[in-house]
């Protein structure tokens, strides 16, 4: 089937990130629509002068609001279709329903060849299911990641599960992911090994915020607080099955690990009040700790190339750490990223706190780098391979 008219669907700060290049890459093999609308209201005209493959269109749900217009702004994405569902205390049941219901109507007037989703988020999921309603093709982009224990991560691991009983296309970022997706029946001749955009999006990122002219008033603080002549631990922390004693043992350990005087700690801290509440009472105006807002993408990239390592239950990170040579303490159990950890860049400790510690204490002090190991999760092209596939 040839592919005239793509949808792209996201909805979370780490999707739009994912998806941004490969936006930009379809952009230049596109018959690209101009201006925003709204669902329901008409559709904008075509330029009609560029003689190119594909047409594109962009979707957000909005599961993320503020985090995701940040990611919007710095990638140059203007949606064709906003669904802004973001609601204070929303269930994933409500989200869930919300989202085939509004999508339902961008669907029908869009009229997409082929709808791409990204990775495990409830967005891709239920997009997903309401394109196969439709009789619409589906990409899923990041397919066949799996840890096969469906409460961790919750609820990713099953949101993933069902985009690939559903898919027409699997992009898949490693050599496990397609083995996944083959050993639970999926064709070979439906998946496309890539490796993983998030690569080529922090790429765009460093040479962006390299640039002279680039201005990030975030940075500028930032370099104007983090000392230069201490070991940077950055920190960050969301995963819903951490809640309540995972953040606990977590904090009792980083408390631990500041009495070193070689030392700062570096914590983004997540807005979610289950997170933030512990992390404020354990680790506020203490030495070495720096509890700093959630940052935008690009001053996050920029901490990241300051650190000497990372602590973290975040999986883009495992995917963007060893692009940067940064080592990776992962405070799960299980990771649906096996790739990062067989290759030594990253390390699964889960929330024991003396684990934590000895882990953390270890690559302070013995860290010696990753010599001429490359990242598992790409090199940078893959928005090129996808784009390329769907040419031909």
């Amino acid at each position: 089937m040839q592919f005239k008219k793509i949808l792209l669907c996201f909805g979370t700060r780490p999707e739009a990130i994912k998806m941004a290049p490969l936006y930009h890459r379809l952009c230049q093999s596109s018959l690209r629509s101009l201006g925003k609308h709204e669902t329901g209201s008409a559709q904008p005209e075509k330029d009609e002068d560029q003689k190119r493959n594909f047409e594109v269109e962009v979707c957000v749900t909005a599961q993320h609001r503020e985090m995701l217009d940040q990611v919007l702004d710095f990638f140059e994405i203007v949606p064709d279709y906003d669904l802004d569902l973001m609601q204070p205390k929303q269930t994933l049941n409500s989200l869930s329903a919300n989202i085939l219901f509004k999508i339902d109507e961008v669907l029908s007037i869009a009229k997409p060849d082929l709808v791409l989703v990204h990775g495990d988020t409830t967005t891709s999921s239920m997009v997903a299911l309401a394109a196969f309603h439709l009789g619409i093709k589906v990409g899923h982009v990041e397919a066949g990641l799996r840890t096969y224990n469906k409460q961790a991560p919750f609820p990713e691991e099953i949101n993933r599960q069902i985009t690939s009983r559903i898919a027409d296309i699997h992009f898949t970022p490693t050599t496990q992911a397609t083995q996944n997706l083959l050993n639970e029946g999926i064709s070979p001749n439906a998946i496309v090994e890539t490796g993983n955009t998030v690569i080529d999006a922090l790429f765009w990122t460093i040479n962006k915020i390299g640039t002279a002219n680039y201005e990030n008033n975030e940075i500028e603080v930032l370099k104007n607080t983090i000392p230069t002549h201490k070991k940077i631990v950055l920190v960050t922390g969301h995963r819903r099955e951490n809640f309540g004693e995972g953040f606990q043992n977590l904090c009792e350990a980083l408390l631990e690990i500041s009495e070193r005087e070689d030392v700062l700690i570096v914590y983004p801290v997540h807005l979610n009040p289950n997170v933030k509440e512990i992390v404020y009472e354990l680790l506020s105006n203490k030495d070495n700790i720096k509890l700093i807002p959630p940052v935008s993408y690009p001053a996050f990239v920029w901490l990241m190339q300051q650190s000497y390592l990372i602590v973290t239950d975040s999986g883009g990170i495992q995917e963007e750490a060893p692009s940067l040579e940064k080592p990776v303490i992962v405070t799960r159990s299980v990771s649906e990223r096996p790739e990062g950890v067989a290759a030594g860049f990253s390390t699964l400790v889960g929330t024991d706190t003396q684990k934590i510690i000895e882990n953390i204490q270890a690559m302070l002090d013995d860290f010696k780098g990753f010599g001429k190991r490359q990242n598992p999760y790409g090199n940078g092209n893959a928005s090129g391979q996808i784009v390329d596939y769907l040419s031909r």
